[in-house]
């Protein structure tokens, strides 16, 4: 083993918080390696929701997923001769040896003097409708997520969900589509309140509280969606040339078990310092629990300047880390 070979952190996911932890580990002159699972660099903005607008990211008005991702990665190339990207590696568990973290991934071994976790809660999958027959039509006009807006110009679009993607999908449409309904199984949503009041001064169709009963289709295309109100009888049956499922997300983090730190389902739980259960291992963004989360990217953007701090002074104990307990920024 060389010194060359250990990087002083590394950060387990590339999402829009591992990306800012990178580049601010790269402000404190830190060498960073980051390990994503991913075929590429972004997390759930990039793969799921592209052209999604976000509105609570600082500075920015209005954003897309997408938008992020290329503003942040375009801020990364500062520290590129110092920041290594692995992609399409999942990391299966570490351990300290002599002081230094050895990261068995699923395609060799990494060697850093700290760990950052910021992979959110792991590998997702869309939460389906729930209908026998929807996988005939997934991925052809019943999408679980959206890539491109203009797809849906001029169609009658239904949306199943009530969170803040269902809701924000539905003011993005309403004038680009033909029609938007919206359908919720409870009368209230659980969208920012802003979002709602948009909702509702628009012109899209909410329906609540109803639930999807029987979904009908011709030629591989769904054709309509029948629901039916909660704990009544009485159905609607709704036309439809696209059909958007937004029920969240299931996450599994299968590998937290081997990574031999104290976690609840598939968070992490973390000390105000952002530490892990383990010496020199940190957690931040959706990968971190604790009393008062808020998960949003905003939130886990203000946690990774405190873990890469922490992280610098464990691997540095010596060093003068006054910027452990800073909130100056560095400027040149």
């Amino acid at each position: 083993m060389t010194e060359t070979n250990i990087v002083d952190i590394t950060i387990v996911g590339g999402g829009p918080v591992g990306l800012w932890a990178a580049f601010y580990a790269g402000l404190r002159g830190a060498t960073v390696k980051v390990i994503e699972s991913l075929s590429e660099l972004g997390g759930q903005p990039t793969v799921l929701y592209p052209e999604k607008k976000i509105y609570d990211i600082p500075a920015f008005p209005v954003i897309t997923g997408a938008e992020l991702v290329e503003q942040q990665l375009e801020q990364l190339k500062r520290f590129e001769d110092t920041t290594e990207i692995c992609l399409k590696e999942e990391v299966l568990s570490f351990e300290k040896v002599n002081g230094i973290f050895h990261i068995k991934t699923t395609k060799g071994e990494h060697l850093s003097r700290s760990i950052v976790i910021a992979c959110g809660n792991g590998a997702f999958a869309p939460r389906p409708l729930g209908l026998d027959n929807e996988a005939e039509f997934a991925d052809k006009n019943l999408f679980y997520n959206v890539h491109k807006l203009d797809q849906f110009a001029g169609k009658d679009v239904v949306i199943c969900g009530g969170g803040d993607s269902a809701v924000d999908w539905a003011n993005a449409l309403d004038g680009l589509a033909k029609s938007v309904t919206l359908v919720h199984r409870r009368d209230a949503f659980r969208a920012h309140e802003h979002s709602v009041e948009v909702l509702k001064a628009s012109g899209v169709n909410i329906l609540t509280p109803y639930v999807p009963l029987e979904l009908k289709g011709e030629n591989g295309l769904a054709t309509s969606l029948t629901i039916q109100k909660v704990k009544e009888e009485e159905t609607i049956k709704l036309p439809l040339d696209a059909l958007i499922v937004s029920f969240g997300f299931s996450t599994n983090n299968k590998n937290l078990k081997n990574w031999n730190i104290d976690y609840k389902r598939s968070s992490i739980n973390v000390s105000p310092k952002f530490e892990t259960s383990l010496e020199g291992v940190y957690a931040i963004g959706d990968a971190a629990e604790y009393d008062g989360k808020v998960d949003l990217i905003a939130t886990g953007f203000g946690e990774a300047p405190i873990a890469v701090a922490q992280a610098m002074h464990y691997a540095y104990p010596d060093r003068d880390n006054r910027f452990v307990h800073s909130t100056s920024l560095i400027t040149e």
